[in-house]
């Protein structure tokens, strides 16, 4: 992995978690390394959650898409809030 791929996980993982922040009810005030830690999380939960849903041919683990990680993050937003906090 690239210093490139560390970069463009931490961007992604940022706006992530930026759409869960938006989402989730309430005001939350996260800033930039929280959300996009949640946003990375999630990326991974939304890929077991996928991975899970629709099985992968070969087996192998896939990243999820974008639907897939604001929900994971959003449920790693949620157990954040509620028992992290």
């Amino acid at each position: 992995m690239g210093l490139f791929h560390i970069i463009a996980m931490i961007i992604v993982g940022f706006i992530v978690g930026f759409i869960a922040e938006v989402l989730y009810p309430g005001a939350q005030h996260l800033g930039f390394w929280k959300a996009a830690i949640i946003g990375i999380v999630g990326s991974l939960v939304g890929g077991v959650i996928g991975g899970l849903v629709f099985r992968s041919p070969d087996g192998k683990f896939h990243p999820a898409g974008w639907f897939l990680s604001i929900v994971g993050a959003l449920l790693v937003l949620w157990v954040y809030l509620n028992y992290l906090q």
